[in-house]
């Protein structure tokens, strides 16, 4: 007998079956039959009955307003439920692999992996010490559902999960599938869209669910899987440091959002210490449980001696546990320790003052249950306690702040005048000559609470570094201890944040750097000036004392999105992976370990696709071992809502980190790319800047079309995403209306809505065929391939968003537009799309765009639901004068299509 009693199959089936009849119940008859003539007519268009088309066309033009709207709530409320279906079928292939020892991509792999190789223990040992794998989660795009949505889907997971078990009696299981039926039946009957837009601390929330309720528990798994494997294959097994860190933006994000205060930003540190704490309290209490032993059998000295510590500090507590508990010292331990932890926040004394203390309790019960021969104990309930604190401390997560470099500069210029300093008029060279000088000296030069005759804007940049110093005394520097820098063109950028730290207090050169001062590199300039920007800095006085007293570790960020969306998809990827190469070569010269994070949205534009994968595929020579990423919107649903796929995905990160590190240090400073006598390589390179030139040109020709932005609001849902109570960040950077200023994720967002996934693949076929044309060789692409994992990546990616186009219909979203937009754009994308169609396929050789089995299952059980929802959707953009009921139901449809296509922006 297998493990699981149900298939995939059975619960699209049962669930469909559901919520058909919430529907006819809920809705009407005609409303269920409507449902179903869509279904219908979809399936046999997509098996070739391609007369259908006009049919479901026609369908949905007839229906009446009340009918379509139960259509496109049946067909998004669906893809909710078919979501959750095919996660549980990939929680049953993972259980299943993992249980017959095929699991590929585990932490066991990976060190069977370095033990085939050789790996002595100390080699070992110096692989884990210099890995970190680091996610950091982002507010934006917030997931396109609701929070109580979420939650009714999180309870049809777990029945789905019971459901699947083999020994569940006839009437247990009767009553499961009763329970579910009221859950699809609380779908139906509950409002989909938001009717207000979110406030940030309404994302920071949603971020918290996930980090307490799923990545908390999920943490120490990974370091006894970890330990588990290296016991296996060594008798005398490296000690595992901490290699996981969390991080997050969320409520500390001021970039283009205004409504991130330093209001809210307090709010969220302050309620992510309350809920660790409250995890460390509920862990204790479990702990206490299995810590009755009598002091009469074992040797608890040291643990009597710990708790007259504790009552030279707190009598109170401990003459109350001892008094609970009579001769139980490891329990009366354990519950002070939880009356301390209570009293962190209290107006009482005796509170825990930081982690470490709390940490050295800890060790105080491990050790006296090791001295105690009480080792099972220890593994089972305070290792992974310790573990736990060690990675959450008293933060939960960092909090990492960015801002625009504008609105540094323009407070600057603003507090600066006051002063007598005409910081607006300087240019850049003068700019660091000043800043550096101020920096420096003991003196500050603005008074940072002194927000009067200045703009809402500086007003709330100084307020914000106003408040940075209190928010080191209360929670700790290490709860936000890093500033992220958007848009940085010039050093000035950074020395501008490292200047307002400093007036701030928490910077005190040369003895003390409080914050890591990041620049997000995200434009084309920017990306191609990396290296003279790092290098003014590194040789800058202030900077470099700044850089040394952090540890001289410089975090650079790498922006996905914006540079995709100014140079597209191929050109992008070649800019990023050369620009990580120009920093790993200045920080080696210099002598500064490189920290790179990764700015990677959800879409496979903006980055996104199999984590695991994009850490192989870095550049060698920049896997220093530690990497850090953003986690966006969705995708941190998708990653980290089921506790299995949680697991899952942090061991494929672990796991590719491990390798990566491990084949970098054994390669030594020899890395593919950087031998000189290697033709082919040499060849591989000039191949990639040949494509990208082309496809750079190609698609920036695109966008320069003459009424392309008019064509793109048009032939795309933006107007409509912009109104979407999604996130509480604006769409747009200003009012005007260019491609510059909209945001990188409605941007990807409207082409994904209109299955043309332009940002995805578009200029890829050009850059191929000029590369051909040129003399190129079609069998060296394929070598390419085979052999470099950026190439084979950035290609298996476009190859996915071309899968996942569908020019049928996204040729019904260019009828929208102007006739003369549409014949001047149009053929254009569409020419695009099969000359990258053919090209991707004629290097990989493969029979389909997607050769991955469940990958085609996937989107074949979609389409034909997907397509329904695009046609409705065509047909209400293009009424002119909609009531508020179409406008409801056109928003429905941007959400179902968002669940269908499981991707926003």
């Amino acid at each position: 007998m297998g493990l699981h009693g149900r298939s995939v199959r059975q619960d699209v089936r049962e669930l469909g079956d559901l919520l058909g009849e919430a529907v006819e119940r809920h809705a009407s008859r005609d409303a269920f039959e409507a449902v179903e003539d869509a279904r219908t007519a979809a399936i046999d268009y997509r098996q070739g009955e391609t007369s259908t088309r006009d049919e479901l066309r026609n369908v949905l033009a007839e229906n009446d307003e009340e009918v379509n709207a139960s259509v496109a709530r049946a067909f998004t409320t669906y893809f909710e439920l078919v979501n959750l279906a095919e996660e549980r079928e990939r929680v049953r292939s993972l259980r299943e692999d993992e249980d017959d020892g095929t699991l590929a991509d585990s932490l066991p792999a990976a060190v069977e992996r370095l033990a085939d190789d050789g790996a002595a223990p100390s080699d070992v040992r110096d692989v884990l010490e210099a890995v970190r794998v680091v996610p950091t989660f982002t507010a934006h795009p917030t997931e396109a559902r609701r929070k109580t949505v979420k939650a009714t889907l999180v309870r049809v997971t777990d029945l789905l999960e019971e459901l699947d078990q083999h020994r569940l009696t006839k009437r247990e299981r009767a009553n499961k599938l009763a329970r579910l039926d009221a859950l699809v039946e609380s779908l139906w009957t509950t409002k989909q869209v938001r009717g207000r837009r979110p406030e940030p601390f309404d994302e920071a929330r949603n971020v918290h669910w996930y980090l307490a309720n799923v990545i908390f528990d999920q943490v120490p798994e990974m370091y006894a899987r970890l330990e588990d494997a290296l016991e296996e294959h060594y008798e005398e097994p490296p000690a595992v440091p901490e290699i996981l860190d969390f991080r997050s933006w969320a409520g500390s994000d001021r970039d283009g959002n205004p409504f991130v205060t330093p209001e809210v930003t307090t709010k969220t540190l302050e309620r992510q210490r309350d809920l660790v704490v409250e995890n460390y309290r509920d862990a204790l209490d479990d702990v206490s449980g299995v810590l009755s032993q009598d002091a009469t059998r074992m040797d608890l000295a040291s643990v009597e001696a710990s708790l007259d510590r504790d009552a030279e500090r707190v009598p109170s507590l401990v003459s109350g546990a001892r008094e609970r508990y009579p001769d139980e010292p490891l329990r009366q331990k354990v519950l002070v320790m939880w009356r301390r932890l209570g009293r962190i926040t209290d107006v009482r004394p005796g509170g825990y003052d930081d982690y470490e203390e709390f940490l050295a309790d800890i060790d105080v019960v491990e050790d006296a249950l090791r001295a105690n021969d009480a080792d099972r104990i220890a593994d089972e309930y305070i290792d992974p306690l310790e573990r736990q604190v060690r990675t959450f401390r008293f933060h939960l997560a960092s909090l990492d702040l960015r801002d625009h470099q504008e609105m540094h500069t323009g407070a600057l210029e603003e507090a600066l005048e006051r002063e007598g300093v005409d910081y607006r008029s300087m240019d850049e060279d003068e700019r660091v000559e000043f800043l550096t000088e101020a920096t420096l000296q003991t003196e500050n030069v603005l008074d940072l609470t002194d927000t009067e005759d200045l703009s809402d804007e500086a007003a709330r940049v100084l307020s914000r570094f106003d408040a940075l110093g209190g928010w080191h005394e209360e929670y700790g520097e290490e709860a936000i201890d890093t500033y992220c820098i958007s848009m940085t063109e010039r050093p000035s950028h950074v020395l501008e944040v490292l200047f307002l730290a400093d007036q701030a207090g928490v910077v005190d050169l040369p003895e003390h750097c409080g914050l890591d001062v990041v620049p997000l590199l995200e434009t084309e300039s920017a990306l191609a000036n990396a290296r003279e920007t790092m290098e003014t800095l590194f040789d800058n006085d202030a900077y470099g004392a700044a850089l040394e007293a952090r540890g001289t570790v410089q975090e650079v960020m790498l922006g996905y999105s914006d540079s995709n969306k100014e140079n597209g998809f191929l050109a992008a990827n070649w800019a990023l992976n050369e620009a990580q190469r120009k920093l790993a070569a200045i920080t080696d010269d210099l002598g500064v370990e490189l920290r790179l994070f990764h700015g990677r949205g959800g879409s496979i534009s903006r980055g996104g696709g199999p984590m695991n994968e994009a850490l192989l595929a870095l550049p060698p020579e920049t896997v220093t071992g530690e990497v850090k990423f953003t986690q966006q919107g969705e995708s941190i649903a998708e990653t980290y809502g089921n506790p299995y796929i949680a697991e899952r995905n942090l061991e494929q990160m672990l796991n590719a980190q491990i390798r990566a590190r491990h084949d970098a240090v054994s390669r030594g400073d020899s890395t593919a790319l950087d031998d000189p006598g290697s033709d082919i390589d040499a060849e591989w390179e000039t191949a990639m800047e040949t494509m990208a030139s082309a496809a750079r040109d190609a698609y920036v020709d695109l966008l320069g079309t003459e009424g392309f932005v008019q064509y793109f609001e048009q032939a795309t849902p933006i107007t409509v995403i912009e109104e979407l109570n999604m996130g509480s960040r604006p769409a747009s950077r200003s009012k005007e209306r260019s491609v510059e200023d909209l945001r990188a994720i409605p941007w990807v967002f409207s082409w994904t809505q209109s299955r043309c996934i332009v940002p995805g693949w578009f200029g890829v076929g050009t850059g191929i065929e000029a590369y051909l044309d040129a003399g190129g060789d079609v069998e060296t692409l394929r070598e390419m391939y085979e052999a470099w994992p950026f190439f084979r990546t950035m290609l298996d990616r476009a190859s996915m968003a071309l899968a996942r186009t569908e020019m049928e219909i996204a040729e019904e979203y260019a009828d929208l537009a102007d006739p003369d937009l549409r014949e001047r754009i149009f053929p254009t994308i569409e020419s695009e799309y099969g000359r990258s169609s053919d090209a991707v396929l004629d290097i990989t050789e493969a029979d389909a765009l997607i050769t991955r089995e469940w990958l085609t299952e996937s989107l074949e059980r979609r389409n034909p639901y997907v397509d329904p929802l695009n046609l409705l959707q065509v047909d209400l953009l293009r009424q002119s004068h909609r009531t508020e009921a179409a406008e409801q139901t056109l928003r429905l449809s941007v959400k179902g299509i968002a669940a269908g296509m499981k991707n926003t922006g």
